[in-house]
């Protein structure tokens, strides 16, 4: 049985990795814009115009920069620690000097050029990493300690907020806005219904609904703000995750490919991709494959589509309120309190919707131009460590005994095969140029 959630208090507890994601993401930007925080020294491209040394990725000048970002992270990350445990486990601080080194192997890994140009980025190596040590040499017990990988992402996510402009979403007016808010809801609710009428997962609703999310929206990040407001168990969330992962590598290489083969426009491939291909990232090495025009089309796709991460959260925690009370209890019916949903809803998503709101109309354009790569940096080295953490606590043993028959994996397919076919509707209607006149 599902454990029982304790009864809320009635005092707002600001104590929580939520509110910590938010604390720590505004207190990064804020310094950043004071110029009182460094950018972050990381490994940088090789491979490429002659130079295939792998030495060429951090040079021996850059190791003290390395360090310092490490030390960094380390301190950013313990503040947060240090508050949400009772107990703070020194491992900690011997712990993520390693994930932090085996997040360094993955950008070193992830800067081929070669590699890089098919997709292996950075956070795919990441994620193999991860889930070699996990299920190939087993996942040392100290450093599970480090392993906090919502505290990661959420705090990365909160960073994205600030790249996710407003003027950028309505760069492609409604052209974007229709490919990226029509199909969404449509996928998350006939998966839904297909996970409960067809499948019969009626016990595993928290489930389905994480894996309905992360497959219409954008993959780790909408299964986390989903799963959190829903009540899934951290099993259920990492489960979702680790579908989508597995499925995201096999999608951003397939993709491109399946445009060239049929002859797609590249345009209305770019919005394909953006719309379907669940993690950011990936669509951006996918979208690159088809051209410069293809790639800002999928990714402006892409970050519309972020956007809506909030609002399904919200809607998400609106609907388990009102499904969990809305059954009769003899001839009585509860009703539903705003603060049940207040408490089910993802705090993080504020601090990401601040740091949008804030970007786009409080911030002059010059200072968030220089201000924005150091941000990102940030962000993209918080999700590498998340996706590290991932692998490093994906057993792929464990996760088959929670994929009950196989139908997590069913509604997974099914539905990304029904968000293929609308999302490639919508990208011809919307970009190929015979209903709409493009932007460029």
């Amino acid at each position: 049985m599902r454990e029982t959630a304790p009864p809320p208090s009635k005092k707002l507890n600001l104590n929580t990795e939520d509110w910590w994601a938010v604390w720590l993401g505004f207190g990064i930007i804020s310094l950043i814009l004071l110029s009182l925080f460094p950018a972050p020294t990381l490994p940088s491209r090789w491979g490429n115009d002659g130079s295939f040394n792998i030495i060429s990725s951090i040079p021996i000048n850059n190791i003290p920069g390395v360090i310092l970002t490490g030390g960094i992270a380390l301190l950013i990350f313990w503040v947060a620690i240090r508050f949400l445990k009772t107990e703070i486990k020194r491992n900690f601080l011997v712990a993520f000097p390693v994930l932090f080194g085996l997040s360094i192997l993955a950008y070193v890994l992830g800067q081929y050029g070669p590699w890089r140009h098919y997709g292996f980025n950075d956070v795919i190596w990441a994620l193999v990493i991860g889930l070699f040590i996990s299920n190939v040499l087993k996942t040392p017990t100290f450093l599970k300690s480090a392993l906090h990988t919502e505290l990661y992402i959420k705090t990365g996510l909160v960073l994205l907020g600030a790249s996710i402009l407003f003027d950028r979403m309505l760069a492609l007016g409604m052209l974007g806005i229709g490919v990226a808010w029509m199909v969404t809801p449509i996928v998350i609710i006939v998966m839904y219904l297909f996970s409960q009428r067809v499948l019969k997962m009626n016990d595993q609703k928290e489930l389905a609904v994480t894996i309905s999310s992360a497959t219409a929206v954008c993959g780790v990040s909408a299964a986390i703000a989903s799963g959190t407001a829903a009540k899934a168990k951290k099993e259920e969330i990492t489960l979702a995750i680790s579908i989508t992962l597995i499925f995201t590598i096999l999608m951003m290489i397939g993709m491109p490919a399946l445009v060239r083969l049929f002859g797609l426009d590249p345009v209305v491939g770019g919005a394909w991709l953006g719309g379907t291909i669940d993690a950011t990232g990936a669509v951006v090495a996918a979208g690159s494959l088809l051209g410069e025009n293809a790639m800002e089309v999928a990714s402006v796709i892409k970050m519309v589509q972020n956007i809506l991460i909030g609002f399904v959260a919200v809607g998400i925690a609106l609907f388990f309120v009102s499904r969990a009370n809305s059954h009769q209890q003899g001839s009585e019916k509860k009703q539903i309190k705003g603060k049940e949903i207040w408490d089910r809803m993802p705090k993080f998503i504020l601090g990401f919707i601040g740091a949008s709101l804030i970007f786009s109309f409080l911030i002059p354009q010059q200072t968030v131009e220089t201000v924005l790569p150091t941000i990102d940096q940030y962000r993209g080295l918080f999700f590498t460590l998340a996706f590290v953490s991932i692998g490093l606590e994906s057993n792929f043993k464990e996760l088959a005994k929670g994929v009950r028959g196989g139908k997590p994996i069913v509604l997974y397919i099914v539905g990304q095969l029904f968000n293929i076919i609308l999302t490639l509707l919508a990208a011809w209607i919307f970009f190929s140029g015979k209903f709409f006149s493009l932007p460029f």
